[in-house]
């Protein structure tokens, strides 16, 4: 057995920052099947509980040794409809690969690796759809608010179930994050609009430009004869530092430059009709992956980086492979610093920094930091993006009688399906953690569609 596990071949860093394509470029079949002979198949696989889907490992890995890629990608599919987005964007090394027993003494399975190796090739040599004629068509009618990962999820399971599902996107394309938040050279957004495709077939009618808050209320849907509603509508309200000089022109929130860039495309204006326009010295403040998105894309426009963040490289939350990537691709890190004041009239002209320092963990659990007296500096910038993490839009909350919120303005829920203060309401994702991850979302709605599932019948 190989003891360490298949490199993936990439794109090389020089030739990427040029261009939005895939930088990730794929298993070939002979290292996907040396990769798959690495798999124990424990008995007690632990793997399978680090996924917030249980996605049946050992089982579709088991079918690609035997080169039964298809079925393996169909086993996936069981509990994941979106094994080549998860494949892609999900963090395995603190899910399933952290449960690995192979990475106890070597590397762990690269599970994700082999998960998008198996939907790609079904994708590329797809075979007979399987049969649903004799699937129960029940006559209830589900709204799904958002579609995002947890909405997109939510919706499959109860169309598989036979429901009748509407589900309402406020923006105009479905994908949620998939499509606005995470660029294109990490996520082609043809396989985005693939999947959704497939949970349109299985009967799911898709309403976009629908602001539900704004156009039809929650209790409306009721009154329109829909039985259940599960809302995942995402936490896209962008935070801000309240620091002087946020309101210049050239602040950008890491929402509005991350969906100018991938839901408009601007990085292809005039061709498109969106713009974005940065300067040659750009400044993210923040360490998450939303900041390497962010950093990695005005690279890609041509600017020159700088990547501000108040701890140092250990605390960062993003994941290790994209801060690899960034490294590789030329982002300055400063770490430490953080920022009090952003320069210019009514243009940035720069960026005030002060150098922090680290001291005991604090609520987070990540050392808390604190400014060196004396340690300010200016940087000259063109644009500054904030990528700091995002609250709850209050767009649907605030306009839903009895919906019951936490302080952080995110939808209460008092079990793990989801179940909200209204009656046959549920909630999943960003709206009722926070920030999380697409997989964390999907298993939100698969739970919220189970407890639909059961409370109808």
């Amino acid at each position: 057995m190989e003891k360490i596990r298949q490199s993936i071949p990439e794109q090389p860093s020089d030739k990427r920052i040029h261009n939005f394509n895939e930088v990730a470029l794929g298993y070939t079949e002979t290292q996907a099947l040396i990769e798959a002979e690495r798999c124990l198949n424990c008995k007690k696989p632990l793997c399978v509980q680090g996924c917030p889907v249980n996605v049946k490992i050992p089982e579709f890995i088991q079918l690609i040794k035997q080169k039964k890629i298809n079925e393996a990608s169909k086993k996936i599919k069981e509990t994941n409809a979106f094994p080549a987005v998860c494949g892609r964007v999900c963090p395995q090394e603190s899910q399933c690969e952290s449960k690995c027993v192979l990475g106890i003494k070597s590397e762990p399975v690269a599970i994700g690796r082999l998960e998008r190796f198996a939907a790609d090739y079904e994708s590329a040599h797809p075979t007979q759809k399987p049969d649903t004629t004799n699937r129960r068509v029940r006559s209830e009618k589900i709204a799904v608010i958002g579609a995002g990962p947890a909405g997109l999820t939510c919706a499959a399971d109860l169309a598989k179930a036979g429901f009748q599902v509407e589900l309402f996107e406020a923006f105009h394309e479905a994908g949620g994050v998939l499509i606005y938040g995470i660029p294109e050279f990490r996520l082609p957004k043809s396989i985005v609009k693939s999947e959704i495709t497939l949970i349109e077939k299985l009967g799911v009618k898709i309403h976009l430009n629908s602001v539900i808050g704004r156009l039809v209320l929650i209790k409306e849907l009721f009154q329109a004869e829909f039985k259940a509603v599960f809302i995942g509508v995402g936490a896209g309200l962008p935070s801000f530092m309240n620091i002087p000089g946020e309101d210049l022109s050239g602040v950008y929130s890491a929402n509005e430059f991350l969906t100018r860039v991938n839901l408009m495309k601007a990085y292809l204006f005039p061709t498109t009709d969106t713009p974005v326009k940065i300067g040659k010295r750009v400044a993210v403040v923040g360490g998450g992956n939303v900041a390497m998105d962010a950093a990695r894309c005005a690279k890609r426009l041509g600017a020159d980086v700088f990547l501000i963040y108040r701890r140092s490289e250990t605390e960062m939350p993003a994941r290790r492979e994209e801060l690899h990537h960034a490294k590789e691709e030329g982002i300055t890190f400063l770490n430490l610093n953080n920022p009090i004041q952003i320069l210019g009239e009514k243009q940035v002209a720069g960026i005030k920094l002060i150098k922090m320092s680290l001291g005991e963990p604090d609520s987070s659990g990540r050392c808390s930091t604190s400014p060196i007296s004396g340690s300010e500096y200016d940087l000259e910038m063109d644009s500054v993006i904030i990528a700091i993490g995002n609250r709850s839009n209050p767009l649907l909350t605030k306009n839903t009688e009895g919906l019951a919120l936490n302080k952080h303005g995110h939808i209460e829920t008092y079990d793990e399906t989801g179940k909200t203060s209204l009656t046959n309401v549920w909630a999943g994702g960003d709206i009722v953690t926070g920030a999380a991850t697409v997989i964390e979302a999907m298993g939100a709605g698969k739970k919220a569609a189970d407890a639909i599932i059961q409370t109808l019948s």
